[in-house]
């Protein structure tokens, strides 16, 4: 096939689509005249009248219709083709920053970050620590992570951990010295590791459920920390209860080093979330970067 005969049925599709000189013409950046010129042509090198024309309106004959219907998977393809040209076009690359706490890079980025920067060698990723709720479009963030329920909901988030769970545990000693709580309530007998928030300066209250109803328990004791590993440390010396999250420990209860208390009262809440801007178009690095980060059950 000439190019000049692929052009042709381009436009014959345009205007059987358009069923308009004028409104074809606009598209395809031609005038009327040498459009109904063209197809003329077309018509002629054919042999068969393809649009059926009148001093007001334009529609493809039956003849023209089946062209159309036999070029359209035709132009899909090319159209494919073009769109991937275009993915070329826009291989991931630039910065994207992020901002998330502490916890949340060790869990979500530190296992796939490294594979991802390796695999896409134009994109930079920035990473900073904040364990307050940090403004994404104010302070030029291009994502967070946190947990699910703490992202907005006029955010796009993009689920990157399972759902998580915090529990309450303790050494066997320390239960030999103590007897085991049975309720949230039975907490205020305890030597519990309280756990001092950065972002506010407050100390975390121990949060369970149970039937539907929500209880916060301000613990009291020896210790209170702002970073996990002193509180594992004492915990596991059997100074006192720790509220933990389940995997942190899931070792020492496998092996009898730690036990569970209060298991009814602890349910999951929606893990770590990647979230961001809602936009019509996200950049290629950044959707790269969902894709590679993106959890799946």
């Amino acid at each position: 096939m000439q190019r000049g005969e692929l052009n042709d049925l381009l436009a014959f599709a345009a205007v059987a689509r358009a069923r308009s000189f004028t409104k074809a013409a606009g598209t395809l950046g031609m005038s009327p005249s040498a459009l109904s010129h063209a197809m003329r042509g077309l018509e002629a090198r054919l042999g068969v009248r393809l649009l059926a024309r009148t001093t007001r309106s334009v529609a493809p004959t039956e003849a023209g219709e089946r062209l159309l219907c036999s070029l359209r998977p035709a132009f899909a393809e090319i159209e494919h083709g073009l769109l991937a040209l275009g993915d070329w076009r826009n291989a991931p690359s630039g910065t994207v920053r992020i901002t998330t706490f502490a916890y949340a890079a060790q869990m979500v980025l530190e296992p796939k970050l490294p594979a991802f920067l390796l695999a896409n060698p134009d994109v930079r990723v920035e990473v900073s620590i904040d364990n307050g709720l940090t403004d994404l479009v104010g302070e030029g963030f291009d994502a967070g992570i946190r947990f699910g329920e703490h992202v907005d909901r006029d955010m796009i988030a993009v689920r990157v951990g399972p759902d998580l769970r915090t529990i309450v545990v303790g050494t066997p000693d320390y239960f030999a010295r103590h007897p085991p709580p049975v309720s949230p309530g039975d907490l205020d007998r305890h030597a519990c590791i309280g756990y001092r928030l950065k972002s506010t300066g407050g100390v975390l209250p121990w949060e369970f459920e149970r039937d539907g109803r929500e209880y916060n328990v301000r613990t009291q004791g020896p210790l209170v920390v702002d970073e996990v590993p002193l509180t594992l440390a004492a915990v596991r010396a059997g100074v006192g209860l720790g509220y933990l999250m389940e995997h942190e420990v899931a070792e020492d209860l496998a092996a009898g080093r730690l036990l569970q208390v209060l298991d009814a009262w602890c349910p999951t809440f929606p893990g770590y979330h990647l979230y961001h801007p809602s936009r019509r178009q996200t950049p290629p690095a950044l959707r790269a970067l969902i894709d590679a980060l993106r959890h799946v059950d």
